[in-house]
């Protein structure tokens, strides 16, 4: 408990003592009205001055119709009426439950801010003598060597420049499998050094690091609200003053029409406006967003508002970009198919050199084949074509490496290699050299991923670059329910927009990339997922939702997280307005009491929170 609910909870005890021993004496010895009401006064004004004082300064700023104002009414309206002890336990209760709605939020905050408990306190600077000195990160200077001792957060993104260990990146990830880091390793800040000190050359300032990004994504996803949350509000915002109304309208009209009973009628008006206090679902609806976040940020799935997390409850079709998604990502050179007279050394060495400026898994794997890496000296004048492949010059010879496109668009003769796997052509000088078949593997996780989706309803779609024998081939081993095959990166948007304009459509479309070339298709998308994003500034940037590891797996925990947290939003609303309605009708028609008023009012608040406290839980893939 913070210092503010510690001493509110001392002034509820205090009170609770007070009230009864006021109630015992007024028991034992029947007190004048006048002597009954000072006494109760007192445990009154210490329970609800704050109340009183909020609901007086609500009416001066105009702002008038809000749960302060109501329990002042309501309780003052008790005494007034005589009903001294009625309207001390109409405060004295409300406020035990806004101490629980505070602890309840305060905790929420608390799991977060431990889950992400990732913002390094310091970054150890090497200077140019060697020596450390402990700095605040946002002082270290891009190229700056930081030095990162065993068991000490990573500060800042960078490469390792010396020393080898392993990194714990479950802060980020939700997975606690460790990850090797050595010289020439990529490591970003937030993760957790191992057991051996690293010297690291850092690539990034602390404003643009992946843990500044993923604090501020979290810290600003409650921001994005969704359409529940958003209609909440307005809902309340109209809701408020028409129960003031009808409570106003019980006190009046019966007592005319129907004549006498005035004292009657506006205790039932009073306990009306007790139980329509909207406290239940204003407080419990956002909870439940802020805990769905929360919650899936714990398994390492990064929601960037309220507003994605309805999207992907709703969600009934999930479009999969295949590299790097489904598959490994990690390409290699099967087998090679020379041309006459070319040797297998010669073709691979041509592609590498030619595919040595490009960035593409392709073109690494073409590059990681080779004995010795490419001297870039030797090539000139290289440029990558969308969809087709790379052109340059080696050797002063310009060289064509790429798809069976790229060949017939340079009316170059060649001979089609219809083997398994990502076939690329090469051609010297307007020669044909060769084909060279390079293939992925699906992950691990893949198949067990898209039952998963299966299971839960989804229409799954995969879309690639790659041709229709390679398509064809793990769409059947994924047993997806569709693909499209030899797709350009404008094909894959123009296909997505295609599912989104079918006829009858009336769930949201989710797209699944790993961040690489993929922003167009993440944005169009009703909720665009960026999966593998751990240091990827431009994934995090382009996505709704960002699985911070490369498994599939968690696509379908994340659906599962935000059905539970839309399921628990419709239960708050269906419980809460149900059982205010019964009340209202039984308060109205005089059964329920300031008593039963109590309970539906913080009674159904505790429970609608504790309900919505259930979305802090982890969920397991």
């Amino acid at each position: 408990m913070t210092k503010k609910q510690k001493r509110t909870l001392t002034r509820i005890l205090a009170v609770a003592a007070l009230f009864a021993a006021v109630a015992a004496a007024n028991a034992l010895l029947p007190l004048p009205w006048f002597a009954a009401l000072a006494l109760y006064l007192i445990p009154y004004f210490v329970i609800g001055y704050d109340v009183l004082r909020k609901a007086v300064l609500g009416i001066v700023h105009g702002e008038i119709f809000d749960e302060n104002f109501l329990m002042a009414i309501a309780t003052v309206g008790a005494m007034a009426l005589g009903e001294y002890g009625e309207g001390v336990a109409v405060m004295l209760f409300y406020q035990v439950g806004e101490l629980f709605q505070s602890y309840a939020v305060g905790k929420s905050r608390r799991n977060i801010a431990a889950l992400m408990d990732i913002r390094p306190d310091s970054a150890n600077l090497e200077g140019a003598d060697g020596t450390v000195t402990a700095v605040a990160p946002e002082d270290v200077p891009v190229g700056a060597v930081i030095v990162v001792r065993p068991g000490e957060k990573v500060p800042l993104d960078g490469v390792v420049l010396s020393g080898e260990s392993t990194l714990n990146t479950s802060a980020l990830t939700g997975e606690s499998r460790p990850r090797a880091a050595r010289p020439g390793s990529e490591i970003i800040s937030g993760s957790v050094n191992g057991d051996g000190l690293l010297r690291v050359t850092v690539r990034k300032p602390y404003g643009q690091s992946t843990v500044a990004r993923i604090l501020d994504l979290v810290e600003n996803s409650s921001l994005k609200k969704a359409k529940t949350e958003n209609f909440i509000t307005k809902f309340a915002r109209y809701y408020t003053p028409a129960v003031c109304i009808a409570a106003l309208a019980l006190a009046v009209l019966p007592p005319i029409v129907l004549g006498g009973g005035w004292g009657m009628w506006i205790g039932r008006a009073l306990t009306f406006l007790v139980i329509s206090c909207p406290c239940a679902l204003v407080i419990s609806i956002p909870l439940s967003f802020f805990g769905g976040i929360g919650g899936a940020s714990r398994s390492g799935i990064l929601v960037k508002g309220g507003n994605y997390l309805e999207a992907l409850a709703h969600t009934d079709t999930v479009v999969l970009d295949k590299t790097g998604t489904l598959t490994e990502g990690n390409f290699a050179v099967r087998w090679m198919r020379p041309a006459p007279g070319v040797t297998e050394a010669e073709l691979l060495e041509t592609a590498a050199l030619a595919e040595s400026y490009s960035n593409h898994p392709i073109s690494k794997s073409l590059r990681e084949a080779l004995p010795a890496a490419p001297d870039p000296r030797r090539v000139a004048d290289a440029k990558e074509i969308a969809g087709r492949g790379v052109e340059a010059t080696v050797d002063g010879v310009p060289v064509l490496a790429g798809n069976a496109k790229l060949m017939q668009d340079a009316g170059i003769s060649f001979v089609p290699n219809d083997g398994v796997g990502t076939i690329v052509y090469v051609a010297r000088g307007g020669a044909f050299l060769g084909s060279i078949v390079i293939s992925d593997f699906l992950k691990p996780s893949a198949c067990a991923a898209i039952d998963a989706l299966r299971a839960q309803g989804i229409y799954t779609v995969m879309l690639t670059g790659d041709n229709e024998a390679i398509a064809a081939d793990v769409a059947e081993e994924l047993r997806v329910d569709e693909y499209h095959a030899e797709l350009l990166p404008a094909d894959k948007v123009e296909r997505v927009e295609a599912l989104l304009g079918q006829p009858g459509r009336r769930g949201n479309l989710a797209f699944v990339g790993d961040g690489i070339n993929d922003a167009p298709v993440l944005t169009r998308a009703d909720v665009g997922i960026a999966m593998g994003a751990l240091g990827s500034d431009a994934a995090i940037e382009a996505a709704d939702v960002v699985l911070m590891d490369d498994d599939p797996a968690k696509i379908s925990l994340a659906m599962r997280i935000a059905r539970k947290c839309m399921r628990i939003v419709y239960e708050n609303i269906v419980f809460a307005l149900g059982v205010k309605a019964l009340f209202l009708v039984l308060g109205a028609v005089g059964v329920a009491n300031m008593w039963w008023a109590v309970f539906a009012d913080v009674g159904v608040m505790v429970l609608a929170v504790l309900n919505a406290t259930r979305m802090l839980r982890k969920m397991e893939g």
